[in-house]
């Protein structure tokens, strides 16, 4: 499962263009003017889970799925090209500036006033404010994904009418453009109860170029059509069809004509299947999208940080990545930084090599897990991992069948459980019952702001997405630190101080930059691997 993180953005572009990796390129996706693109016709898409949480925002919203068919549905403010350069929307703002640095920072927004929610009310400053209530962190009652930015204002007000308005912060934040997108009515997210349920298996008000035309809980599809009350540009298509389906039946479904494109990942198999497929062409991008092994450092095996520690140490990273990525034509290449992808300005090898399987055993033994035999016990019983990872996923399963190998060698047993796609998050990886998983992250043009979610000490039973539970309060003073910097370079020095705890701290264990590789139809035009572009969802759409 890919998780999406809410990031997204700072005060100017936080890196310079992607530098793309071996013959990928920054974005492939048959860009095409729309006066190329046909008008009409219906897109076929798979998606990875069936999504029940349309409130982005929410503990249980935010997912690549949920993402990309929000993409088409509701107010993003800002776009970003292929180079990690945002810009506003103009559909949604006329102008998004700081206008005041001190005291406080000040951001003014000026709305588009032809936008309006899908029941007439003009997007406001009053949307605004009730996000920023429901998020700053204030109310535990809200179950939310994250507090960052959020927790740093100190009001959302008025300006000089309804469609203007001013965010005062308390403390400065870099990344101020990756707050209230997307917008929400106020009236669907004010107090707890309408923020739980409001949006739970339902769409109620939309502001973008489509709107929904229905959710099929049988088919585990959702259908959307071209909004013609839509102000922007009109969409080319006239409906997508999103479709839930298993990884492993992507590819025949593909194959078969049920859908136009998907996203086959590291999948090898998939992705010679499609390059078959008469009619298709294979879409690739090196994006700002991660594999990793989180480690859940609140079970009672790996709450020692030597034992997480020996851990990594006995996992061969390089093995893992050749497997993964054998058949793909696409570069191995170890990742060494949790804040930033091999092609993005700012990053740099925080890790070195780790794989050490002397030294993880000698580890082991100064935590108390002395070898007896093949295995480490403690008081009589051995040193038992739990390996979740989704059903479907066969990169995963492949992956913890290397990882069980690699841990024997050092007397740790892995025990491998498949768990229901769905699941997933919902059940084993927010309550904490695993204690390794392996998923991608998900990224955008900014790595700074998602940081703190992740790797931030969590507070009490609110995780938020640090579902390994792992953290320090020098850490958490070195994110917060990054997180305000409204200085680019000193902020990208202030993320990596940072990540070195991060693998101090033995949070989790960064595998390769994750390849955008999507099968798509040869006529499907404006879609495909997008990097870090924003999908211009009107412009999509067949060749004429």
């Amino acid at each position: 499962m890919a998780l999406l993180l809410p990031l997204i953005a700072a005060c100017m572009p936080a890196h310079g263009p992607v530098r793309p990796v071996a013959r990928v390129g920054a974005y492939d996706i048959a860009p095409a003017p729309r006066e190329r693109v046909r008008v009409g016709g219906t897109l076929r898409l798979a998606t990875t889970e069936f999504p029940t949480q349309w409130n982005y925002w929410h503990l249980g919203g935010a997912d690549l799925d949920t993402a990309r068919i929000l993409g088409a549905l509701m107010p993003w403010l800002f776009r970003s090209d292929q180079q990690g350069r945002v810009t506003a929307d103009p559909s949604y703002l006329v102008r998004a500036e700081v206008t005041r640095t001190r005291p406080r920072q000040v951001v003014t927004y000026d709305l588009n006033p032809k936008a309006r929610w899908s029941d007439g009310t003009p997007l406001g400053y009053r949307d605004f404010r009730a996000l920023w209530r429901a998020c700053r962190g204030h109310d535990g009652a809200y179950q939310i994904t994250t507090s960052t930015g959020y927790d740093r204002i100190r009001r959302v007000a008025r300006g000089t009418n309804d469609r203007q308005v001013v965010v005062t912060f308390d403390r400065p934040f870099g990344e101020w453009r990756s707050l209230f997108g997307p917008l929400y009515p106020a009236k669907t997210i004010s107090g707890p109860s309408a923020w739980d349920r409001a949006w739970s298996d339902r769409i109620p008000v939309t502001a973008g170029p489509f709107r929904p035309e229905g959710i099929d809980h049988t088919a585990q599809a959702i259908t959307i059509v071209r909004d013609t009350r839509w102000w922007g540009p009109q969409a080319r298509l006239d409906r997508v069809v999103f479709r839930y389906l298993a990884r492993d039946a992507m590819p025949g479904a593909f194959a078969s004509g049920e859908i136009d494109a998907f996203d086959a990942g590291a999948d090898a198999a998939a992705y010679l299947r499609a390059r078959r497929v008469p009619g298709a062409v294979v879409r690739r991008a090196a994006g700002p999208d991660f594999s990793q092994l989180t480690f859940n450092g609140a079970t009672p095996a790996l709450a020692d940080v030597r034992v997480r520690r020996a851990v990594a140490m006995a996992v061969d990273r390089r093995a893992l990545a050749r497997s993964a990525l054998a058949g793909l034509d696409w570069p191995v290449l170890l990742l060494n930084d949790h804040a930033f992808v091999n092609a993005q300005e700012g990053y740099q090898d925080n890790a070195g090599d780790l794989y050490d399987l002397a030294g993880a055993g000698r580890l082991l033994d100064q935590a108390g897990w002395p070898m007896r035999g093949r295995l480490r016990l403690k008081n009589g019983r051995p040193l038992t991992l739990r390996y979740v990872y989704p059903a479907s996923a066969a990169a995963g399963r492949q992956s913890g069948e290397l990882i069980q190998v690699m841990l024997a060698r050092v007397g740790v047993r892995l025990d491998l459980r498949p768990v229901p796609d769905s699941d997933f998050f919902e059940r084993y990886l927010i309550p904490g019952a695993y204690d390794l998983a392996p998923f991608s992250w998900i990224g955008g043009p900014f790595p700074i702001s998602n940081l703190r979610p992740i790797y931030g000490r969590p507070r009490g039973d609110d995780v938020r997405q640090n579902v390994a539970r792992v953290g320090s309060a020098s850490l958490d003073a070195l994110l917060d630190r990054a997180t305000g910097e409204l200085n680019p370079a000193k902020a990208r020095r202030y993320a990596n101080e940072a990540d070195r705890l991060i693998w101090d701290e033995v949070h989790s264990v960064t595998l390769y930059q994750r390849p955008q590789i999507v099968p798509v139809r040869r006529t499907l035009l404006n879609w495909g691997a997008f990097g870090l572009f924003t999908p211009a969802w009107p412009d999509v759409g067949f060749r004429r």
